[in-house]
C-alpha cells in the first residue's frame, strides 16, 4: 500500500505540473481531493492494512494530501492573469466618463451671465403656442406676407402651433409683466425648413426685450455692442445694418465677421464674409397698442438671435446638424 500511495502522489503532481488549464486543474482537485476522490479511497482502505503499519500509512496519506494541495495552490496562482497579481481591492476604480454640457447649453449660460450684468432677467415660454401670441399680437395678421417666410408646423390648424420664434415670449412678457422690465429667453423653435449646413427644422433662438419710458435705439445698439464684444471678443468685426422686420420700427441687423473663411466667403456665411447674428429694432407702435400701451409714453426694443449659429461660431462647428446628431466629440 505504501507503494500505491507514493505512485498516486507522483501521478497527481505530474498531472498538475503538466497543465496550465484551469479546468484541468479543477478536475485534478476533484479526482484526488474530492469527497469520492482517491485520497479518501486510500483512507477507507487503511482498515485492510496490517495493524502495525496503519499509523505510518495514515501519516503518509496525510503528507501526500498536503503535497497535492500545496502543488495545486502554487499552480493556480501561477495560472492567474498577471494583472491580478498583488491586487488591492481597496484601491478606487477607474472613474467612468460622464460627459459634459452640450455646446448650446454652455453658450446659453454664458449669454445669460452677460445680459444679467445689464439687468436682464431670465424668462421662459411654452413651445406649443397660439397663433395669436406667435403672430397676431406681433403685428403679423393672417394676411401679412411675412408669414410666408416662416413655414409653421401646426398642431391644430389654424390656432395651435409649434412656436416659430421666441418672439412669442415677447408677446407674453408684454401681456403679463409690469413695466418697466428687461428679459431674455433662450429656447427651441420649429419651422418646416430644408435642412442644410446652416438651417434646421428645430433650432434655438435667443430673445431679448426691454420696455421702459424713454428707451431708444441708442440703448439697443449699446446693449448689443456690449454683448458682442463681451462674448465674441473685442478683436471681432461687427456691423449694424438696416433691415425690415414687421415686429420692429425701425429695424436692423447685427453681423459679425465669419471666422471660417476670414471674410473671403464660404458655405457657412453663404459667400458674404459676414455671419448674420440677430435681428433687432424698436418695438413697433402697433404691438404696443395691441397690449394697451401708449407708444407716445413708453417705448421698448427687442432682438432675436439665431443661437445655433452663435454656438457654431464659438466652437468652430461648420454644420448645424452636428449639434443634434449625437456626435459626442462636441
Amino acid at each position: 500500500m505504501r507503494e500505491e500511495i507514493i505512485n498516486l502522489k507522483n501521478l497527481a503532481i505530474g498531472r498538475i505540473t503538466d497543465t496550465d488549464d484551469l479546468a484541468e486543474l479543477e478536475a485534478v482537485k476533484i479526482d484526488y481531493l474530492g469527497r469520492k476522490g482517491k485520497i479518501n479511497a486510500l483512507l477507507s482502505n487503511l482498515k485492510k492494512a496490517d495493524p502495525g503499519e496503519r499509523k505510518d500509512l495514515g501519516q503518509l496519506i496525510n503528507e501526500t494530501k498536503q503535497t497535492i494541495v500545496a502543488t495545486l495552490e502554487r499552480k493556480l496562482q501561477d495560472s492567474l492573469p498577471k494583472s491580478s497579481e498583488n491586487f488591492d481591492p481597496t484601491i478606487p476604480g477607474i472613474k467612468p466618463k460622464i460627459g459634459h454640457l452640450h455646446p448650446t447649453t454652455i453658450v446659453i449660460k454664458e449669454m445669460f451671465d452677460i445680459f444679467g450684468h445689464l439687468g436682464f432677467s431670465i424668462m421662459e415660454g411654452p413651445e406649443i403656442e397660439t397663433d395669436d401670441y406667435n403672430f397676431g399680437k406681433l403685428n403679423l395678421p393672417h394676411d401679412h406676407p411675412a408669414r410666408s417666410l416662416q413655414d409653421v408646423l401646426y398642431i391644430d390648424e389654424p390656432e395651435i402651433l409649434l412656436r416659430s420664434h421666441t418672439s412669442s415670449v415677447e408677446s407674453r412678457a408684454l401681456d403679463n409683466l409690469k413695466q418697466p422690465f428687461r428679459i431674455v429667453v433662450a429656447g427651441k423653435c420649429y419651422r418646416y425648413e430644408s435642412v442644410n449646413a446652416s438651417n434646421n427644422a428645430m433650432f434655438y433662438q435667443f430673445q431679448g426685450v426691454a420696455l421702459q419710458a424713454g428707451i431708444s435705439m441708442a440703448d439697443l445698439k449699446g446693449t448689443l455692442y456690449y454683448f458682442a464684444k463681451s462674448f465674441f471678443g473685442r478683436e471681432r468685426k461687427i456691423r449694424f445694418r438696416c433691415k425690415y422686420y414687421p415686429e420692429v420700427e425701425p429695424g436692423g441687423g447685427l453681423d459679425i465677421d465669419c471666422i471660417f473663411c476670414k471674410q473671403t466667403g464660404c458655405a457657412v456665411c453663404k459667400g458674404r464674409g459676414w455671419l448674420e447674428m440677430l435681428g433687432c429694432g424698436m418695438i413697433h407702435p402697433n404691438i404696443l397698442s395691441n397690449f394697451s400701451l401708449d407708444p407716445k409714453k413708453i417705448s421698448g426694443f427687442a432682438f432675436g438671435m439665431g443661437l445655433d449659429r452663435i454656438v457654431m461660431d464659438r466652437f468652430g462647428i461648420k454644420d448645424i446638424r452636428s449639434l443634434y446628431n449625437g456626435d459626442i466629440k462636441y
